[in-house]
């Protein structure tokens, strides 16, 4: 397959996935465009730490302006376009729940309407979420696990979800989308639990914090390296027929034995340092998540390479260095 001549417009290229993303199809030799939602706050960091700022074509843009995504596609020319911007921290979905579904969910629709209005022949990716699985009627989510959101989040990914289904069926798009369970780095955004974790480790390692607050630690999580995730997305995109695909580890772990291995990384126990505060309980809780990535592996080829360890201990390796330098 030649890739030399291939073309990538990803939204939400400033978070986490949308970096490591950028890096991987640079990689591969793509030429690579990313809309930029205009901020206050510096929000190329990510792409920066990762040495690929200077080589992606930023366009201005936002996903409740249809008429930005359509002068993207247009001036991208793109041929794969990865949907992955989002208003993606589940607590802040109460406290703001029409800008999510304003944002995650309509601005799905904005995308797609975009591709069906210049280039219907552009292969489409949807960051879709485990968060769509909420309250489980499964031990174990597949791909035919019923979808049962417990958040207006996990709402506003479900429209956006059933939408890519639908332009797939509808007009015959090439549109496809990843069922993402929990996946993190020394990339993640602060406001999500393990990043929180492995932050506070290093300011308590250091001196510079004397305990964690959080909410329920026995709630349950599939985790794994958003650096593996990606290279599901781009494979997603390379195959004959769309279709939806489960990322997962296959593997389930509270939030306690979480704390407990960053913790222990800097010789701490977390019983010593975490506090649970009933203010960081959710309205409704999701109590376990836990994905099957049988399909993934089957058609994809596709299985997760960092275990929990590993990627948990390298994120607070990371943190500790960053605390250090502040």
């Amino acid at each position: 397959m030649n890739l030399q001549n291939k073309t990538a417009l990803i939204t939400g290229i400033t978070g986490q996935d949308g970096a490591y993303l950028a890096k991987l199809l640079l990689d591969k030799g793509y030429e690579v465009f990313g809309l930029h939602a205009r901020r206050a706050t510096d929000t190329l960091w990510r792409l920066r730490h990762l040495g690929v700022e200077s080589s992606v074509k930023l366009l201005d843009g936002d996903l409740t302006d249809l008429s930005s995504l359509i002068r993207a596609m247009e001036k991208s020319q793109a041929s794969e376009v990865y949907n992955l911007g989002a208003q993606s921290f589940v607590g802040t979905s109460w406290e703001q729940p029409i800008l999510t579904t304003q944002v995650t969910g309509v601005g799905t629709l904005n995308v797609l309407e975009a591709i069906r209005i210049v280039n219907p022949k552009a292969r489409f990716y949807q960051a879709s979420t485990s968060e769509m699985f909420g309250l489980i009627q499964e031990s174990m989510q597949s791909e035919t696990t019923p979808f049962y959101p417990r958040s207006p989040y996990g709402v506003a990914k479900l429209y956006g979800h059933w939408m890519t289904v639908n332009y797939r069926e509808s007009f015959g798009l090439h549109a496809s989308s990843g069922i993402l369970f929990n996946h993190e780095s020394p990339l993640r955004g602060i406001e999500f639990v393990t990043r929180k974790v492995t932050d506070a480790v290093a300011r308590i390692k250091q001196g510079k914090q004397k305990e964690l607050r959080l909410g329920n630690i026995d709630a349950k999580r599939d985790w794994g390296f958003a650096g593996d995730y990606v290279e599901a997305m781009w494979l997603m995109l390379q195959q004959d027929k769309a279709d939806d695909y489960v990322i997962a580890t296959g593997l389930t772990t509270t939030v306690r034995d979480m704390c407990t291995i960053a913790f222990a990384h800097v010789g701490l126990k977390h019983e010593d340092y975490v506090v649970i505060d009933p203010l960081f309980y959710r309205p409704a809780e999701v109590e376990v998540l836990l994905g099957n990535p049988a399909k993934a592996k089957a058609k994809l080829g596709w299985v997760a390479k960092t275990d929990l360890a590993t990627l948990i201990t390298g994120m607070v390796d990371a943190d500790m260095v960053r605390v250090n330098k502040e």
